[in-house]
């Protein structure tokens, strides 16, 4: 027993261990915590100010709220294009808020207010009824399961579209739409739910109920408004709807900029291109949430209005060609069944400033006439005599005449294997008239131009013989055309401006190099045609038309403000000759309407005051087979101190006098507006 004894005593003591390992144990914990202190005291000395401040950030936050665009005056001080504001109902979305808790917003909201839901699609339907957290919980018991959120989505949205939302009712629908709306916002962005035709009503009962529906509120959106008329409104152009939302091709861009999904941005012509100017500096609004819930909005930048855009155009004038434009085509379409339509354009040639720029579009099977003045910029037409004064300057410039030594004689041009190239007047061959650059123009020899086009191409004509100059003389003739706007861009403020279009230039084609000297071959547009007389009147200054002649503010009573930005023509080129050649050409344009040959084409604006000086054109083109005339005419006045300029243009004619019938009335209109 005592061995026993002895040996239990020795065993006793390893028992005394356990409190030790205890206390080391206790020990080290103590170490921890007394380093977590110490962490923490370290952090709140030296970044407690950072994180106070990160705190402050993410409860207050700046929102930024819609402004005016700017409006469109006329050269008058006239509103073109104004704002009409209208109560709306509003929508600011909190910082991350739940689906749920816009669920609840919307369903209640559709109590009150009604908005359109025939573009919901089966999509956003079935994203309203999953938006509550029991119909998501119930739905999701009956699809496969998945670790992947976005496919378990996609599963639910397939079952609630296939079983749940044919049932809807008009209510859940009007729901769902203002869901969707609400959803569409960023966070801290406010979208109207109801911009336009909001009722008394709605807004009475939205009041009342307002504290039930957080970020809900009654606001004021804008629409575009038109006091002085739509005649111009192709080239003023238009800007999107909420409903249609920023232009896919250009979203990015624009959200990136500060737009929101459901802004109104410019989407075409001035309004697009002056984009910049008329959307004006969004109001901020520093916004105090809790939990992601808006707390308090105090306004600290009330938001500018966009600036204005003061045109070139009277508006009276403007409607008053656009008028005469439309009035020749319906006069004259009996007789003309197959004429599409016509346009002019009326500038300064001094500045480029526009002062009208008109056009009608004509459906040849249905009779029906439009508005389009854009097909001045955009439509490319076979414009026929009217550039010879261009063949002029380019045969002055190449050297083949010179102003004191450019005799030639208009006869038929006879090649080898083709019909014989005439002139109007000498078809037979009857009439050889002995012709300088000056008298050429007035009678319209297109002999002429083929010979000056054949010197270019170093050919020496003789009847009979082959055409064998080099097709280099097309690029010749299309550079001293170009130099005056012909076949190039005029640079007008205006987007989709059209080029023109150049025939084949190959040596297969050479003989059509005669056509382009008469202008029966390249098409242009009729502005191209009214920077081309402009340069010619102003001595050689080929400047930029331009439509907006200055950038103004508003005033506080939302009047038409000072200038901030006058506009001015851009010089694109100088035509560097002697003033001896502009003399030829200008005195040739005298002569189409004072000449006294009984040939000149252009007698009929004989009796205008101031006196005018022209050149008109007649190309040959075809309606399918059928044989029509370009009716052309480009003009200046007055004669010594040119303060207008204009191009008229009326293809699918089958003769007739419409260009210069059209002319006489613009020319006594515009002497009417601004005087003489």
């Amino acid at each position: 027993m005592k061995l026993f004894k002895k040996i239990t005593a020795k065993r006793d003591p390893s028992k005394s261990h356990i409190p030790f390992r205890l206390n080391f144990l206790f020990f080290i914990v103590f170490l921890l915590f007394a380093a977590l202190i110490a962490q923490l005291a370290y952090l709140q000395v030296s970044y407690g100010q950072k994180f106070r401040t990160e705190v402050n950030s993410a409860n207050n936050t700046t929102a930024t709220g819609k402004v005016q665009r700017g409006s469109v005056y006329d050269s008058a001080g006239r509103v073109l294009v104004g704002n009409k504001s209208h109560q709306a109902i509003q929508y600011t979305k909190g910082l991350n808020v739940a689906s749920t808790k816009m669920y609840a917003v919307a369903t209640k909201l559709s109590e009150f207010l009604t908005i359109p839901t025939d573009t919901m699609t089966d999509r956003n339907l079935a994203d309203y009824y999953l938006a509550s957290a029991s119909h998501l919980k119930e739905v999701s018991k009956q699809v496969t399961k998945s670790t992947d959120e976005d496919v378990m989505y996609a599963r639910e949205v397939a079952y609630a579209e296939k079983h749940l939302i044919d049932d809807f009712t008009d209510q859940q629908k009007n729901a769902a739409a203002i869901y969707y709306k609400m959803n569409s916002a960023y966070s801290l962005s406010t979208v109207n739910i109801k911009s336009t035709g909001v009722t008394n009503t709605e807004l009475a009962e939205i009041g009342e109920h307002q504290s039930q529906m957080p970020g809900v509120k009654v606001g004021t959106s804008w629409t575009r408004s038109y006091p002085n008329g739509t005649d111009l409104n192709s080239v003023l152009g238009t800007v999107t709807t909420e409903k249609q939302g920023l232009p896919s091709d250009d979203v990015k861009t624009l959200l990136a900029k500060g737009y929101s999904r459901d802004d109104s941005v410019g989407q075409s012509q001035l309004e697009k291109q002056y984009e910049d100017v008329l959307r004006g500096t969004k109001s901020q609004t520093e916004v105090k949430t809790q939990d992601g819930v808006i707390q308090k909005e105090v306004e600290k930048y009330g938001g500018s209005k966009g600036d204005n855009l003061q045109l070139t155009i009277n508006a009276k004038f403007q409607k008053k060609v656009q008028s005469i434009i439309k009035s020749t085509v319906s006069s004259n379409a009996g007789s003309n069944p197959y004429m599409s339509g016509a346009y002019a354009v009326i500038l300064n040639p001094n500045t480029g400033a526009v002062y009208a720029i008109a056009g009608v579009d004509r459906d040849t099977s249905t009779g029906k006439i439009t508005e389009n003045a854009l097909g001045s910029i955009n439509q490319s037409i076979v414009m026929g005599s009217v550039v010879k004064g261009a063949t002029v300057m380019g045969a002055l410039q190449d050297g083949v005449i010179t102003p004191t030594n450019s005799t030639l004689t208009d006869v038929p041009i006879k090649l080898a294997g083709t019909a014989a190239k005439t002139s109007w007047f000498n078809k037979s061959g009857n009439l050889n008239l002995t012709l300088n650059a000056s008298t050429a123009m007035e009678v319209s020899s297109n002999s002429y131009m083929m010979q000056l086009a054949m010197k270019e191409g170093n050919f020496h004509y003789a009847a009979g013989k082959a055409l064998t100059m080099s097709n280099s003389v097309f690029s010749k003739m299309r550079g001293y055309f170009n130099q005056f706007g012909l076949g190039v861009k005029t640079g007008i403020d205006l987007p989709g401006e059209a080029t023109g279009y150049q025939g084949d230039s190959s040596q297969s084609s050479i003989g059509k190099a005669l056509d382009l000297s008469y202008g029966n071959y390249d098409s242009y547009t009729t502005v191209q045609v009214a920077q081309y007389i402009a340069t010619m009147a102003n001595g050689g200054r080929r400047i930029a038309p331009h439509v907006v002649g200055a950038v103004t503010g508003t005033k506080a009573n939302g009047k038409q403000g000072a200038v901030k930005t006058n506009v001015k023509g851009r010089v694109l080129n100088t035509i560097d000759v002697p003033a001896s050649y502009f003399d030829v050409v200008h005195q040739g344009y005298w002569d189409v309407v004072h000449g006294s040959l009984t040939q000149r084409t252009g007698s009929a604006l004989a009796d205008l005051s101031p006196k005018v000086a022209a050149k008109s054109g007649t190309a040959e083109t075809f309606h399918g087979t059928t044989s029509t005339e370009t009716l052309s005419l480009a003009t200046y006045a007055p004669y010594k101190n040119p303060k207008v300029a204009m191009a008229i243009v009326f293809p699918g004619m089958s003769g007739g006098s419409a260009n210069t019938t059209a002319a006489i009335q613009i020319y006594k209109a515009f002497w009417k507006y601004y005087g003489k």
